[in-house]
């Protein structure tokens, strides 16, 4: 019983560190976007025009919202069939094999990379390759770091997929084998309506991810302070932006900075809402 009040009185302390850390770090990001929001209204976030210079100190947050979006949303895409398509093969087809054993350790490393790493690679390697085939002048912009973003997640999305459908009963397949059904029609047919909640939660935490990674993409999309107009041109993201231009500023434009952040912190949230009431009305 004592171990018991033990446990709750832990659970519950943890959990009130959690939302005091959450609460500090949204009421600092509040606090410090009002001065831009005092300055600019709503229209802060529907401008698409930065100019920091301190005679004109323009500030609109429309490209890097765009930007931000743009990626994450093309790099989920390319994720989707690669991730998928290694996770229904791992979980299942390879399960309990050597090779899957193997993919799965090298899968777990890639994830275990730090972002800088991918960055350089895609700077060295994948960015003169843009260029080679004539996509991009100078190998930088959206469809750049979406590329480098979809590797970046693919493991996260793969690894926890896998993890979904290996959970699946083995009763379930087992009833479905004896009804004469191949391996394929067990997948498709039973593993995978039992697993799509998690499946798509797993691409859900990925997503998340993608809105939120820094410097790989700060060094792939071109910084480029303007509304994309296609795939192949520089831009920036949300978080980039915060990283290449916080350390040296000050008065609107670290209000601006901070601003970025409350709604980058917005719109995660949003996300992470939609992904759960998706879940629990299609799970």
């Amino acid at each position: 019983m004592d171990g018991d009040k033990i446990a709750k009185s832990l659970l519950l302390l943890i959990s009130a560190v959690i939302i005091l850390i959450a609460t500090a770090m949204l009421y600092s990001l509040v606090t410090g976007s009002i001065p831009v929001f005092r300055e600019f209204g709503a229209g802060f976030i529907f401008s698409s025009e930065w100019d920091p210079a301190r005679d004109r100190e323009q500030f609109g947050a429309l490209p890097f919202i765009a930007g931000t979006l743009m990626t994450s949303f093309l790099a989920l895409i390319i994720c989707l069939p690669l991730s998928f398509s290694a996770s229904i093969l791992l979980g299942e087809y390879l399960r309990g094999t050597k090779t899957a054993s193997v993919i799965s350790l090298l899968i777990d490393m890639l994830a275990g990379i730090p972002s800088i790493i991918y960055g350089l690679w895609g700077f060295y390697t994948l960015r003169p390759f843009i260029v080679q085939v004539g996509l991009s002048e100078q190998g930088y912009g959206i469809f750049t770091a979406s590329v480098i973003l979809s590797i970046m997640i693919i493991p996260y999305a793969t690894s926890m997929s896998k993890e979904i459908i290996a959970m699946i009963p083995e009763h379930l397949k087992e009833a479905g084998y004896a009804l004469g059904a191949t391996q394929s029609e067990v997948v498709f047919n039973i593993i995978l309506p039992n697993a799509r909640s998690g499946i798509f939660a797993s691409y859900i935490l990925a997503f998340g991810r993608a809105l939120g990674e820094t410097m790989a993409v700060t060094m792939l999309i071109g910084n480029a302070n303007v509304l994309p107009r296609s795939l192949f041109e520089p831009g920036n993201t949300m978080a980039s932006v915060i990283a290449s231009q916080f350390g040296e500023a000050s008065g609107l434009l670290l209000s601006a900075l901070i601003a970025i952040g409350l709604l980058l912190f917005v719109i995660t949230a949003i996300v992470n809402y939609l992904g759960k009431m998706i879940i629990k009305r299609f799970g």
